[in-house]
């Protein structure tokens, strides 16, 4: 007799991940595609011709805002992440692709955002201008404990359904968007550029952004891997303070 699988039990997490997964993103591309203009089919040779030069055209292109060539490169990533983050992510439509797990076609797994300690939880002021301050204990307590009350009655609500026989598609509803999901995202440096500067604090950046922590941690872990393929065009995006191109 083949025993009945204990169900999974749920699992916090304070966390996201995001992996570069592949990438075909390098500061020549930038160089080549700009210099194509008046090189023609010799542009590829310019490329390491002269480093300085080559620094100096990235730095222009970003400057005034000559975006195109900032386009031709290509980063995959694996994103590990809440529900809710996705539903920011996805007004990022222009120079993007997504695909997302799917909760009707596979039982979703329980793990759930509790925010951490460091997540400050109190909002203070008007909208449009306001600022975020830490939580007290008795707070932080709260939090972590209303969510996880809740996210646990859910699940169990979802598992009792499926059991039942009824449909993923339709048993999902009584799940929260603090649940985990997983997602490739495509982009090129232009379209990461734009979406740093609305997704991300800084303090280089001309135009101020007020983003959920949430995303912005994202938004961090994919910066680090873009700045490793192309750190002439990042350092560039901070000198020219932040504004996609």
């Amino acid at each position: 007799m083949t025993d009945t699988p204990e169900p999974a039990k749920p699992h916090f997490r304070s966390d996201v991940t995001v992996e570069l997964v592949k990438s075909d993103a390098r500061d020549a591309d930038v160089l080549f595609a700009a210099r194509v203009s008046t090189a023609g089919e010799q542009s590829l040779e310019e490329v390491t011709k002269d480093p300085e030069r080559s620094k100096g055209l990235i730095n222009y292109l970003m400057r005034d805002r000559h975006g195109s060539p900032f386009e031709h490169n290509s980063m995959t990533f694996f994103i590990s992440a809440p529900i809710f983050v996705f539903r920011e992510f996805m007004r990022h439509r222009v120079g993007w692709s997504y695909n997302e797990e799917s909760g009707r076609y596979r039982e979703l797994d329980p793990v759930f955002y509790v925010p951490g300690t460091s997540r400050k939880l109190v909002q203070q002021g008007r909208p449009g201008k306001y600022e975020f301050v830490e939580g007290t204990e008795e707070q932080y307590d709260l939090t972590t404990r209303a969510m996880e009350e809740s996210y646990r009655a859910s699940y169990e609500a979802y598992q009792e359904m499926l059991a039942a026989g009824v449909a993923r598609e339709v048993a999902r509803a009584v799940l929260p968007v603090g649940l985990f999901s997983t997602m490739y995202a495509t982009c090129n440096a232009r379209s990461l550029m734009h979406f740093l500067g609305l997704r991300t604090q800084h303090e280089l950046a001309k135009v101020p952004s007020f983003p959920q922590r949430e995303i912005e941690m994202v938004g961090e872990q994919m910066e680090a891997h873009w700045e490793q393929l192309m750190p002439l065009t990042h350092a560039a995006f901070n000198k020219n303070g932040r504004v996609a191109p």
